[in-house]
């Protein structure tokens, strides 16, 4: 009994699919032969470990803004360190609240792309009591067209989204009047 051996490469409708390619008559001008350009769709599961700011993930999934504390000298940080930057020691995690003001705003004409759909959109520096430094979020319910000084210091309160994503966009603000 022989053996099949397999001598062809089995074909399938998967793939790019090429018409017309260019190619020359004359060997010679093979170097002047235009690029051939496909669309190739490309996917990769990416895993990723938030490590350290694992905490602050599950809370924004809870609806609760965490921040850290350093044990040493008390500098709270709304955005989480692992250990303090004014006195190096460790810290530990701490509720924030969930109403602040803007300090600073500025609008995005553009952005990444998970954010283009958005444009223009507002992203804020925002105080929160007791916090020694800034939480950087995006702020909605202002009109990005209208911009004006007068927004510093407004009131802001955070919302969280319903299904959370795990990611800082878990969260926005928003005027505390709406």
């Amino acid at each position: 009994m022989s053996k099949k051996i397999k001598a062809r490469v089995e074909e399938t409708r998967e793939g790019t699919v090429l018409y017309n390619v260019p190619f020359p008559k004359d060997l010679k001008n093979l170097k002047d032969l235009t690029p051939i350009i496909i669309k190739q769709p490309y996917a990769i599961d990416y895993i990723h470990s938030y490590g350290q700011d694992s905490p602050f993930f599950a809370g924004l999934a809870n609806k609760r803004l965490l921040g850290t504390k350093c044990q040493k000298c008390g500098t709270v940080f709304a955005t989480p360190r692992l250990a303090c930057m004014e006195c190096g020691a460790d810290t530990d995690w701490v509720e924030l609240p969930q109403e602040g003001r803007i300090h600073s705003f500025t609008v995005c004409h553009f952005g990444a792309e998970a954010f283009l759909h958005e444009t223009p959109y507002i992203l804020g520096l925002i105080e929160l009591e007791g916090a020694h430094t800034l939480f950087l979020t995006r702020i909605l319910g202002l009109d990005p067209d209208a911009a004006t000084l007068d927004w510093v210091g407004l009131k802001v309160k955070a919302r969280f989204v319903r299904k959370s994503q795990f990611k800082p966009t878990d969260v926005y603000f928003v005027p505390a009047s709406l």
